[in-house]
C-alpha cells in the first residue's frame, strides 16, 4: 500500500469517526459507564485497511479531547486511554479479519476493559452509579463500578459493534465500497 494512500485513508477514517463521536459525547450514552457510540460502528473498517488502526485510535483521541471542556483535566484519562482501547480493538480486528466475528470482538473486548478503569475516576460523584429503582449504589465502591463499567460497555459495544458494524461491512463488500480500502493490489 502506498504511503500516501495510507495517511489519506486513516486520516478519513479518524474524521469520520470524530464527526460521528461528537454529537453523542453531548448525551450521557456517549459518555457515561453506558455508552452507545455510533462510531464505534465505523471499527469495522480495520476488516478492511490497516490504516484503520491509526485512524480509529486518532478519531477517538480527537472526539475525546472535547471531554475536556466537560470534565477539565480529569478528561485525559480517556483522551488518552479512550484513544488506547480504540488502537488496541483496531489491532485485533486487523489481525483476526479472516475470522469476521472474531474480530469485531476486538473492540468490545478492549473497550469494555479499558473504559471501565478509568470512568470512576472522571464520573464521580455524577449519579451514574447509583440506581434507585434497583436499590442498587456502587458510587465510591470502584471495583462495582469497574465491574458494572466492563457489563455496561461492553453490551454497548456489542450492540453498536455486531448490530450495526456488522450490516455495515457487508454493505461496503456488497456496494464494492470495500476496494476503496482494500486498493487494487489486494482484493481480499
Amino acid at each position: 500500500m502506498k504511503r500516501t494512500r495510507y495517511i489519506a485513508q486513516a486520516g478519513i477514517i479518524a474524521a469520520v469517526y470524530a464527526a460521528v463521536t461528537l454529537p453523542v459525547l453531548l448525551t450521557p450514552l456517549g459518555f457515561g459507564p453506558v455508552q452507545l457510540r455510533l462510531s464505534e460502528a465505523t471499527t469495522v473498517l480495520a476488516l478492511f485497511t490497516p490504516a484503520a488502526i491509526p485512524g480509529l485510535a486518532l478519531g477517538a483521541l480527537i472526539a475525546n479531547s472535547f471531554m475536556l471542556s466537560q470534565f477539565g483535566l480529569i478528561a485525559l484519562f480517556d483522551v488518552v486511554f479512550g484513544a488506547l482501547g480504540s488502537l488496541l480493538g483496531a489491532g485485533w480486528m486487523w489481525r483476526f479479519r479472516e475470522r469476521r466475528l472474531l474480530a469485531l470482538a476486538g473492540p468490545v473486548i478492549s473497550n469494555a476493559l479499558i473504559v471501565p478503569a478509568y470512568l470512576p475516576f472522571v464520573l464521580a460523584g455524577l449519579g451514574f452509579y447509583e440506581f434507585a429503582p434497583l436499590g442498587i449504589d456502587v458510587e465510591g465502591n470502584w471495583i462495582g463500578m469497574y465491574l458494572f463499567g466492563v457489563v455496561a460497555v461492553g453490551i454497548g459495544q456489542a450492540i453498536v459493534v455486531y448490530g450495526l458494524g456488522l450490516p455495515l461491512a457487508v454493505a461496503l463488500e456488497r456496494t464494492g465500497l470495500k476496494q476503496w480500502f482494500v486498493g487494487e493490489s489486494r482484493k481480499s
